[in-house]
């Protein structure tokens, strides 16, 4: 409860910034690593952006119908897709970057860099140790 209370109140900074440019969380994350990545299969896209992958067909649905993601069929197995940004995906994602960026320089000041950096040390540390139990 203690980690989703933190998480909770780290994400209502962003969800103002979120909310003014009509994306939600998971759109964001989505964009996010679509922008870190040319093209990307499906489940690759749902494991980097931790979403579940039948969430992540409706994300993708209402990306696709934005003009902001599109999807094609992989040459090799028709039946896996490939997901990439759009130029209107990217130009969305450069509009709304620096306002992202300048919440995490906020958070920093306001909690601390080096705790920031302990914290996000610690928390990768249980994420593999639980992984690899």
């Amino acid at each position: 409860m203690t980690l989703l209370r933190a998480r909770e109140a780290c994400m209502a900074e962003f969800r103002p910034m979120l909310h003014e440019h009509k994306l939600t969380e998971q759109q964001w994350r989505v964009l996010r690593v679509l922008m870190e990545n040319e093209e990307i299969t499906v489940t690759k896209l749902a494991r980097e952006a931790v979403i579940l992958p039948p969430s992540l067909s409706r994300i993708l649905r209402g990306l696709i119908s934005k003009g902001l993601v599109k999807k094609r069929a992989q040459r090799i197995d028709q039946r896996r897709a490939q997901v990439m940004m759009t130029a209107k995906g990217q130009r969305l994602f450069r509009a709304v970057a620096p306002h992202s960026s300048e919440i995490y320089r906020e958070l920093e000041k306001r909690l601390g860099k080096q705790r920031l950096e302990e914290l996000n040390g610690m928390l990768l540390d249980i994420e593999k140790d639980l992984a690899d139990s």
